[in-house]
């Protein structure tokens, strides 16, 4: 278990515990402060955090900006890793791939998804499956992030 998600567990458990852990979670990668995820969810496999529809990430339609939304997408896909990964193996992102179906009107929960069978010893690419959805459950974006993955070297 990684110390992210080892940490997850211990502070989901308290009271305030999840904003506290958002907090730490956004200060450790600063870059996803701009977005103020709140993370709900992190479990092996799945991922789910929201990121609230503010002036800040708008566009210059006033709705949530696609890279906006990318950015929680990315922090979905980096709770799951750190949640998933075997402790001998790390992850890097190698790209990512989405298309943009709707318009980001409202607050959005970003989700994360991967199977278990696609952290197999020997495989050196997981294609994380990403969403946003809309209050309305409309699916605003969808994707996938694929991670490079590798043995960690020995120390």
């Amino acid at each position: 278990m990684t110390q992210t998600y080892a940490l997850y567990r211990k502070l989901s458990r308290m009271p305030g515990g999840k904003l506290a852990f958002s907090l730490a979670f956004a200060r450790k990668a600063p870059y996803f402060s701009t977005v103020r995820p709140r993370v709900r969810e992190v479990r092996p496999n799945h991922a789910e955090l929201s990121i609230a529809n503010r002036k800040a990430v708008h566009n210059h339609i006033g709705t949530v900006h696609a890279i906006a939304v990318c950015n929680g997408l990315e922090a979905a896909m980096g709770l799951l890793a750190e949640a998933t990964i075997p402790s001998h193996r790390r992850w890097l992102p190698k790209g990512l791939e989405v298309a943009y179906l709707a318009k980001s009107t409202t607050d959005l929960l970003c989700i994360a998804e991967t199977d278990a069978s696609d952290w197999a010893d020997g495989l050196d690419e997981v294609r994380v499956r990403v969403k946003a959805v809309r209050t309305d459950g409309v699916v605003v974006v969808e994707g996938v992030i694929p991670l490079h993955v590798t043995d960690k070297p020995a120390r």
